[in-house]
């Protein structure tokens, strides 16, 4: 497989199996197509050569995808609203707690730091249903402590039999991790 901007391969084919437990990291230069290669295994971008078996799967592009005026705890409900689910507050408030955000659970996310609208992103994919995360730059806008907590995170959900793929320029602290470069095809200009 490999995607397309403006009808050019962005990076060599690819032939990869992501299977339960497997945590990769993508890395490459800005520009080689990590994002367009998330934005694909997603559904969200169409131009691509190839083929590949779309799952279900948790995606969170570099915004944040919250609503600033809810909660977190609304954005939660929300979010499990959109999978045709409803919240449980026990779940979310656990999830919330693991993150540091109990504080802030009943407040507005416009009134929140970066950090922790990271932070309340990341409580999404702890109560989501699908098992396949697809994350662009996870680690933006977070402080050591809380990369910390985001590899152990990314850890326990591969060994729960969960996967990963991460587009991301600091290194993984995953153990058994599979890091993918992404290379630009060769191109030749007469």
């Amino acid at each position: 497989m490999s995607c397309l901007r403006d009808q050019r391969d962005l990076f060599r084919p690819l032939n990869i199996v992501v299977a339960a437990g497997d945590c990769v990291e993508l890395v490459g230069p800005n520009g080689s197509g990590k994002s367009t290669l998330l934005r694909t295994l997603a559904g969200l971008h169409s131009q691509y050569r190839g083929d590949f078996n779309r799952v279900e799967s948790v995606y969170q592009g570099h915004r944040f995808g919250l609503d600033e005026l809810l909660s977190p705890l609304e954005n939660l409900a929300w979010f499990a609203g959109l999978q045709g689910q409803q919240l449980d507050p026990h779940h979310a408030l656990e999830a919330l707690e693991r993150l540091g955000l109990l504080a802030e659970a009943h407040t507005a996310c416009h009134r929140l730091s970066a950090g922790q609208q990271r932070r309340a992103a990341i409580a999404r994919w702890l109560l989501a249903a699908p098992s396949l995360w697809l994350l662009d730059e996870p680690f933006n806008a977070l402080d050591v402590q809380s990369q910390t907590l985001l590899n152990e995170l990314l850890q326990e959900h591969c060994k729960a039999g969960g996967a990963v793929v991460c587009a991301t320029h600091l290194k993984l602290q995953v153990e058994g991790k599979i890091t993918l470069g992404l290379e630009p095809p060769v191109e030749f200009s007469l």
